[in-house]
């Protein structure tokens, strides 16, 4: 599931106050991409999300205006009905107002690159060369889920990295579109696909992939997955088990070679996994696991 374009770095140069409303939520790990999802969709211009002790983490939505308790309210359930998550994975929420000068500075000096095998995530106040090895795939935080932070992105771009050795790629669930954006990179010359139900979605992939220089090398799509569209060698759908669960037996027929899933919590692996076998798969199934996240490497 991936959330509306927020724009969020132009959101805060545009606002009109010098002042910036944090909301702190303090929440179970488990649930940190699922209320990061719900404080863009009540108006949050960016997240930053903050490790703490005992499997919580604090999660920070940055709105320029005091923001509506009662819809940030829904959202939250909205998104963990969503992701299958009980209530009581958000401990406390609190407000606070961050003076504009401060909250920028301390956004950007949060968002470093990130290192996942031969791929290095970066935003794009940060340059970083290419040389060997390395790809390098610029991303602007805040914009939609898939900066290569979290770790259903980071188990999908070791996959990728692993496994991508045919000529065709299919990303279902695109986001920012960086997994679509990895495989252009990785090798120039195969044919990328990427869809997503959320227009907005697309239209920032499609500005990611301009931005990293492969945009004329992916062919994205707005809409789910469906029979009619090319098979690939490589399908990669990192969206939430139920639907996955739903789709998979298109998924499947998509997939020439392997199929990866991810943004799987480690106790509905089984779940997915069952799907997997009722579908008719009979292969090995390779199962990694980051923190609470899985990836199933059919």
């Amino acid at each position: 599931m991936e959330p509306k374009d927020q724009s969020a770095i132009g959101n805060r140069q545009s606002a009109i106050s010098n002042e910036w409303h944090a909301l702190d939520l303090e929440v179970e790990a488990a649930a940190r991409e699922a209320v990061e999802y719900a404080l863009m969709e009540a108006g949050s211009g960016g997240t930053e999300t903050v490790d703490k002790s005992e499997g919580l983490v604090q999660v920070t939505g940055y709105f320029p205006n005091t923001p509506q308790r009662e819809l940030v309210r829904y959202q939250l359930a909205e998104a963990l009905r969503v992701y299958d998550l009980p209530s009581s994975c958000v401990r406390d929420m609190n407000l606070r107002v961050v003076p504009e000068r401060d909250w920028l500075a301390e956004w950007k000096q949060s968002w470093q690159p990130v290192d996942v095998g031969k791929f290095v995530i970066t935003p794009p106040w940060i340059e970083i060369p290419e040389s060997g090895d390395r790809v390098v795939i610029t991303i602007e935080p805040g914009m939609a889920f898939g900066t290569g932070t979290h770790e259903t992105s980071r188990l999908c771009l070791a996959a990728i990295e692993e496994y991508f050795t045919g000529e065709s790629f299919l990303d279902v669930g695109t986001g920012t579109g960086i997994l679509a954006i990895a495989a252009a990179k990785l090798k120039p010359e195969a044919s990328i696909q990427a869809c997503d139900t959320d227009e907005a979605a697309i239209s920032v992939a499609i500005e990611n992939a301009r931005i990293n220089k492969v945009a004329k090398r992916i062919s994205f799509v707005v809409g789910s997955v469906h029979d009619e569209m090319a098979s690939a060698d490589l399908v990669c759908a990192n969206l939430t088990a139920d639907v996955i669960i739903e789709i998979m037996p298109t998924l499947l027929q998509l997939t020439c070679g392997r199929l990866i899933l991810s943004g799987i919590l480690t106790e509905q692996v089984s779940a997915v996994y069952e799907r997997l076998l009722e579908c008719g798969v009979s292969g090995e199934v390779q199962k990694v696991y980051d923190g609470e996240w899985a990836a199933l490497i059919v």
